[in-house]
């Protein structure tokens, strides 16, 4: 089965019921999409499909065939002479200084990334509604919502 990560084809030789995580992780090895629960509640697997946050622990491989997978190693832009550009929720992670542990940043950076490109300019209650279903264990939900915030106004600046 062919599968599109990060805008490459990939032929997969996991079974169709094998979740995708696994095959992101152990076949193709993109370790940033970290395992955490591994019942879909946690969000430290989050991963983009279509542009939409989606927990990858409990997605079959199968079911992101023929679709665009984005994973926390393709969040960020390279030009064409090769010089990266952070997108503004990683840079905005940086910035807030958000990371302790990172176990949970690539899930909350995907969640966050999903929602912006969604709401390009959230209210803080937005903000937490849309990243409350995504743990994190060093309890840093104050710098994140900062970050998210900060992520938004710098998404609004490079687009202009």
């Amino acid at each position: 089965m062919q599968i599109t990560i990060n805008g490459e084809a990939f032929e997969v030789q996991s079974p169709p019921d094998e979740p995708l995580l696994w095959v992101i992780r152990d076949e193709l090895g993109l370790t940033g999409t970290k395992f955490g629960c591994g019942l879909g509640i946690c969000g430290s697997c989050t991963v983009h499909v279509d542009g939409v946050a989606t927990r990858s622990c409990i997605l079959p491989v199968s079911a992101a065939e023929g679709k665009s997978i984005t994973t926390i190693e393709g969040l960020a832009t390279v030009d064409d002479a090769g010089q990266e550009t952070l997108h503004p929720v990683q840079q905005a992670f940086i910035d807030q200084q958000v990371p302790q542990c990172s176990w949970c940043m690539s899930g909350q950076m995907m969640t966050a990334a999903a929602f912006i490109a969604n709401n390009p300019a959230p209210s803080e209650d937005q903000i937490i509604e849309a990243m409350g279903a995504n743990y994190c264990r060093c309890g840093c939900y104050f710098r994140i919502k900062s970050a998210v915030a900060h992520a938004a106004e710098l998404a609004q600046e490079t687009a202009v």
